[in-house]
Order: structure tokens, then sequence, then C-alpha cells
């Protein structure tokens, strides 16, 4: 073993544990990586083909997607490493790789589960390569961050077109992700919604248009966004048929969804209920991902099923909180397609709530804020009856309170705080024992809001 990566192991290993005793929940986890490649540049190239490598990349749904394969590893007793905490640029995958071995650079799991952003897949493509790579969707992001997405998805097939052999999981109702395979000439496993007459926001559709001839799709159902059994009229392009669906949804609550899946198994279809202890529709298209991915991997359909089941938030992706008997819900938001899903998720709620969209602007979050023009706070008069207060906080918390008022809320419901610890002692106070408090934080203001409540109730931290 080379002297300079003993040395570089162990110094990278010290600082992730001084981190993660002096953050207490703060973030911090790509420092460690950062050091690791400045000192060992080689680290990745030569220490990754030691695992066996999944990966999950795409929009929205990745953090969650993750998290959702992780638990089905766990109940079928696979030990593994991943980047939970959502440290999907190279050094954080640096410091997950850091954590899965020893001082001198062996292995302590046999698989490695990563999240992997979208334009980093296209940088580490030469190095790491995947036995599965589930894409979730595209869907136009930070305006500041990738341009656009049609961008997003040409680093992502790019990164496919250097992997050796990829077994790969594609959401059928993308007309983007469909695109990876026809492109590339690749035999996917694909996922996806069959079910009548859901009808959700098809506002600010980011791919209207077919990729090969640019003539607006048609769509015999249409979920959210471009999402849904698109087919181009002029040149034929489609929707395939899934390989794994949900074939009816039985019940839908703020707390979980009970669905109908039904499986191909060669010229049969295996239906199966499956019950996700998520809510919202979006989420629906994750456990998909990750049932999709169990099938790849020929692991046990009833232990795949009981993870989805046994399945808790990700760091910001509705996680529930209880503080004190009250219960707060805290949903990352970065995108207008994003903050949709996340806004309907609140038309399912029966009790009282109280809601803080807390919207900074800081590089990770994307500097232009513009797209909060494109969220449907107008939904929100539909429940308006039920919600308590508006809190608006953050950097950009006074453009919120203006999007708010002009999406129709009173302005007298509408709060602006700049203070974290006064918006939770606020948000909480008087709050009824069966009501939630929905935290709508942008990236930045999730780790800050997220370091305020770890102190003031000793939270463990995010990553564990």
């Amino acid at each position: 073993m080379k002297i300079r990566r003993l040395i570089a192991l162990i110094l990278s290993k010290g600082l992730l544990k001084a981190i993660n005793i002096i953050k207490q929940g703060a973030g911090g986890t790509a420092l460690p990586g950062k050091v690791l490649l400045f000192f060992d540049k080689n680290f990745l190239k030569e220490i990754a083909p030691k695992f066996k490598i999944i990966m999950v990349t795409g929009t929205n749904g990745k953090t969650t997607t993750t998290r959702m394969i992780g638990q089905i590893l766990k109940e079928n007793g696979i030990n593994f490493i991943s980047n939970f905490a959502g440290a999907n640029l190279l050094s954080g995958i640096a410091t997950t790789f850091l954590q899965g071995v020893d001082i001198y650079g062996c292995p302590r799991y046999p698989v490695a589960l990563l999240e992997v952003d979208e334009a980093t897949l296209k940088k580490i493509s030469s190095f790491l390569c995947p036995e599965v790579l589930v894409v979730t969707n595209f869907f136009r992001d930070q305006l500041d961050r990738f341009g656009e997405v049609y961008q997003t998805l040409n680093y992502v097939k790019e990164g496919v077109r250097k992997f050796s052999n990829p077994k790969l999981v594609l959401n059928a109702d993308d007309s983007l992700a469909v695109s990876i395979a026809r492109d590339l000439n690749l035999q996917p496993v694909y996922y996806g919604i069959n079910i009548k007459g859901y009808e959700n926001d098809h506002q600010n559709t980011d791919a209207s248009y077919c990729l090969y001839c640019k003539t607006k799709y048609t769509y015999n159902e249409q979920y959210y966004g471009h999402l849904g059994h698109f087919k181009c009229p002029k040149c034929g392009y489609k929707r395939p048929l899934p390989d794994l669906s949900c074939a009816k949804i039985i019940e839908m609550s703020e707390n979980h969804s009970l669905v109908k899946v039904e499986i191909k198994d060669g010229n049969k279809i295996q239906a199966v209920f499956c019950r996700i202890s998520l809510p919202g529709f979006y989420n629906i298209y994750n456990g998909l991902a990750a049932l999709a991915c169990s099938t790849v991997l020929n692991l046990p359909l009833v232990n795949s099923l009981q993870a989805l089941n046994n399945i808790s938030g990700a760091f910001g992706r509705m996680e529930n909180i209880l503080l004190d008997g009250k219960l707060i819900k805290i949903i990352l938001v970065k995108n207008h397609t994003g903050f949709n899903q996340a806004l309907n998720l609140l038309l399912q709620e029966k009790n009282k709530m109280r809601l803080a969209f807390l919207i900074n602007d800081l590089l990770a979050d994307g500097q232009d804020v513009s797209w909060l023009w494109d969220v449907n706070f107008e939904v929100l008069q539909l429940i308006v009856d039920k919600i308590e207060v508006f809190f608006a906080a953050g950097r950009r918390a006074e453009d919120m309170a203006v999007r708010l008022k002009y999406g129709g809320i009173e302005e007298e419901k509408i709060k602006v705080v700049n203070d974290y610890h006064e918006l939770i002692k606020s948000g909480l106070r008087g709050l009824n024992d069966q009501g939630s408090f929905y935290v709508f934080p942008t990236y930045t203001a999730l780790l800050e809001f997220r370091k305020v409540l770890s102190k003031k109730f000793s939270l463990k931290e995010f990553w564990k």
C-alpha cells in the first residue's frame, strides 16, 4: 500500500470523526472526501472496483429512492455503505468510500449504494461502473445550475455511455429517461404507473415536445409534469410498456399509500399489494423504482415489499420529527415540480396545520428564485381554512411572502420570521396535538434549520 494513501486515509478518517462530533447534525459530509482526493487523486479509481455498486440519479426522488433501496438491502441482510445524507457530488461520494474501507484501503462492506448528482455521473463514469443504475426522472431544476433539462439529460447519457454494460432501471413515463435506452441501444427494466383518470399538475411542463422530431406529444394519461403515457403522433416515439407498474391506487393518506403492483414474469403477470410508508404520488414512483431495482438484483419480493412498509423519510424528505408531542414535517424543495407535489400532500391533511417556507438563494439552492412563480401556491386556497399561519423565512423570505400574497393568501395570515429559533417557537406554540407544522426549506435552509433543531432538541445526526 502506498504511504501517501495511508496518510490520506488516516487524516481523512480523523477529520470525519471530528466533524461528526463538532457539527452535531449540521452536515460536513463532503469535506473529508475533498481532503482525501487532494492527497490521493486515484483513490476512487482504485478502490471503487472492489465494491458492487448500485447508483441512483435523476432530478427528483434520488435521496428517497436511495433510502428505499437501502431498506430493501437491510431486509435482505446485505451490508452496504451509502451517502444517505445526500452528499452526491464527487467529494461526498469519496467520503462514502472512505467510510467503507479501513485505514489500509480494504473494503469493510461488499456493496456501495450511491446517490449521484446528474452532472457528477458524467465525471465519475470513467472510473466508477455500477452494476445497476436507477434513473428516476428529469425535470427543470435550479435555473442557474444546469441551464435546462436537456443539458441535464445529456450529462447522464454521456456518463452511461462510458459504463460497461450497466443494468438500467428507467421510468417508462418519462420521455427523457426513456431516450437513454433508445439512444444507447440498451435494454432496461422499466417501471411506471398504469392507472386511468388521475390528473395532477400539468402546468409548466418541461418536455412537451418529441426529442426526435419536435412534434408535441399526445397523452392517454398524464400524471404530473411531463410524466405519463406519452406518444409522438409524427415519428411514433412513445412510452414503452413497463415491466413493473402501479395498476391501482387503493389508498392515499397523509402518511402512506397502498397500491396494487403488477410485475411481468415472462408471459405471466404477478400482482401484489404494496404499502409505501411515505405519502404522496411521487413516492409511489420512488417505491416502484426501488422495487424494480430489487428485481434486477434478484432479491426476494416479499422482503422488498416489507422494506417499503418499514421505510421512513430521509433527511429533509418527508422527515417526521416529534418534539414535545408536536409533529414537524420537513420536506425539501428545490424546483417547481417537486414543490407542487409537496403542496399536493397538504390536500390530504385532515387536521389543522401551520406552514413555513424557508427560501435561500445560495449556490446549492439556486441563486435565481424566479422558479417560485412556477409553483402552484394557488392550490392552498382550497384548504386555507385548515392552515392557521403561513411563515416565510430564509434569505429570500420577503420574496416568498410576496409570492404567497399573489397566490391569493390573505396578508394577515403571512408572517415573515428572520430567526429559526423564533420560527420553531412560533410554529409549535399552541399547536393542536393532532396538528402538524410543515416546513418547506431549500437545501441550505434545510441544513441551517436542522442544525437549530438538533441543538435545541438534541436530535441525532442526519447521516446516521
